[in-house]
């Protein structure tokens, strides 16, 4: 039998730095989905909007998303993947779970902070490539402003499914188009993208724009709205291709310092 992966992006607006009510507000979202799924995919900072004040919220806060997080995956049983501010040893880091039904969990902190807001400033970067063997399927999963770095991102692990979670706003949401299908084309992986909708409180505007792309860069699906946006990647269409097509035969080898 053909391995396939459910997914479910939750694609919505966020209440600004209110991290009880977003949680009550995607716990809502979740209860709705009808189908049974296999990973449940959350907007980037999915408690607060995106901050450079997490120091305004409770330092708890983190370890209590955490917590919801395994909740949600356990009830639902499925995999739960947003990221989050996390405070940890005295510095704060936009952190992203990948949280399984037996209550394992994975975390990757974002490499490439959004200098242009200050993130840099705020969130210290992340230095560790996370890859996660999850139903048969190798997923990597990285935050927004990483979607501009394809080195970062290129496939020298043979991962299956890229992953990112994202606050992208409109004025820049071309690029947002054109990369997500750029690095499912260059990667010779599924790609897949969600974004939040709706204003924050920095009047930022956020029109969605969460997809899914193919190994040949094909949109699969596409969302503008205020919806849970449902795809399925299936490991035997992405075997084939990349047998017919043996491109990453060809790619570059390097390590990053």
């Amino acid at each position: 039998m053909d391995l396939q992966l459910s997914i479910a992006l939750i694609q919505t607006s966020l209440f600004w730095q209110d991290p009880g009510k977003n949680r009550a507000w995607f716990s809502e979202k979740i209860r709705a989905i009808e189908k049974a799924v296999d990973l449940i995919v959350l907007p980037e900072m999915f408690t607060t909007g995106f901050t450079m004040t997490p120091e305004a919220i409770d330092k708890n806060e983190g370890i209590k998303t955490l917590q919801w997080m395994k909740f949600e995956a356990q009830t639902t049983e499925a995999a739960v993947v947003g990221s989050i501010p996390f405070y940890e040893n005295g510095q704060y880091t936009n952190r992203l779970f990948f949280v399984e039904p037996n209550g394992n969990y994975q975390y990757y902190d974002k490499r490439h902070t959004f200098t242009l807001a200050g993130e840099h400033l705020t969130y210290a970067s992340g230095k560790e490539l996370l890859i996660v063997d999850y139903k048969g399927f190798k997923i990597c999963p990285l935050i927004c402003y990483d979607l501009r770095f394809p080195v970062w991102s290129r496939n020298t692990q043979g991962y299956d499914l890229l992953l990112y979670v994202a606050n992208w706003p409109k004025p820049r949401i071309t690029a947002w188009d054109t990369l997500l299908k750029a690095r499912a084309i260059e990667n010779m992986a599924y790609c897949i993208g969600a974004n939040r909708i709706g204003k924050d409180d920095n009047n930022h505007e956020y029109v969605g724009h969460s997809a899914c792309y193919d190994a040949l860069g094909t949109q699969l699906e596409f969302s503008t709205k205020d919806e849970v946006l449902h795809t399925i990647i299936k490991k035997e269409d992405l075997i084939a291709t990349r047998a017919k097509l043996q491109f990453l035969e060809d790619r570059d080898h390097f390590t990053l310092q």
